[in-house]
């Protein structure tokens, strides 16, 4: 008989043990830096001469998105690979005649490289 409200007192501490514990992994795994999905990208090369599908997956943006759409993918690829912040003035060329192809200012030509 001495024993059951023994028994009970162990299983009450267990079961608060074992909540306090959940509790705390819980705010640990709300309070974890969210980490971006990596996206995939274009596996390939560059062709010879670039198509609007290629500017559409350099920029990426879809081969018909509106001006402002292009223009804003443009800046922000620019950003991270403009030769002034340790970028490739290769790359750099690319991402312009990207924009340029499918803003319509020039037509499909080889880049300079």
């Amino acid at each position: 008989m001495a024993s059951t409200p023994l028994v009970a007192g162990i299983a009450v501490a267990a079961a608060a043990l074992g909540s306090r514990s959940l509790i705390r992994a819980w705010q640990a795994f709300k309070a974890r830096p969210v980490i971006p999905q990596a996206r995939k990208f274009y596996p390939g090369g560059f062709q010879h001469e670039m198509t609007r599908r290629e500017a559409a997956l350099i920029l990426g943006v879809r081969e018909h998105a509106a001006i402002e759409k292009i223009k804003e993918a443009h800046r922000k690829v620019m950003v991270a690979n403009h030769p002034d912040a340790g970028g490739s003035h290769y790359l750099a060329s690319k991402i312009n005649q990207a924009k340029d192809l499918l803003t319509g200012k020039t037509k499909a030509s080889p880049s300079a490289f």
